[in-house]
């Protein structure tokens, strides 16, 4: 009876461990495919969560505007011709206790190859040189000051435009010479 008990011993134990083995990728394949499903369930909630918050944090914020770049600080100028035959402009300066000599020969650039820019301020030369003569007199020595030059071209320019041309538009105005003498 020993050796029954001893055969059947052995057989049970093979019989219980043959289902425990399984082969190859057939026990492999469903463990990776499980870690794969995990890792792709993380990363959409991860996504999801960061899609949410980013869309709760920007309706609190303004939207950036665009600011306007000026012409000065564009990488490259724009292209101007420049009318140089106005000719050199003297006159005194306003100011009771301190009057000036002022000597000025201006620029007056318009847009490149612009024909009617050309002819229209050939045709109001006599008017534009009457204008700086005016515009220098009504000035004040402290006025004319290196400081303020920009201010001036900005100034000659828009009064140009507004007052003098009607078919073109002076883009620039450059002092080839500017000289306050006081007296």
């Amino acid at each position: 009876m020993a050796d029954e008990d001893s055969e059947i011993d052995l057989g049970d134990e093979s019989a219980a461990a043959a289902p425990a083995k399984k082969g190859g990728i057939g026990g492999i394949l469903p463990t990776i495919l499980k870690y794969v499903g995990l890792a792709l369930g993380a990363i959409i909630l991860i996504v999801t969560v960061v899609v949410i918050t980013m869309n709760i944090m920007g309706k609190n914020k303004t939207n950036q505007t665009v600011i306007p770049v000026s012409e000065e600080f564009k990488e490259h100028p724009e292209e101007l011709d420049w009318y140089t035959s106005l000719g050199e402009i003297q006159t005194k300066t306003s100011g009771s206790t301190e009057q000036a000599s002022v000597v000025v020969n201006i620029y007056l650039g318009y847009k490149k190859d612009d024909k009617v820019a050309s002819t229209e301020i050939t045709a109001q030369k006599i008017p534009i040189r009457d204008f700086l003569r005016r515009y220098f007199a009504d000035k004040t020595p402290e006025e004319l000051t290196p400081k303020n030059e920009e201010k001036l071209k900005i100034e000659i320019r828009n009064q140009i435009n507004d007052t003098i041309l009607s078919k073109s538009k002076i883009r620039k105005i450059s002092f080839d010479k500017l000289n306050v003498i006081p007296q």
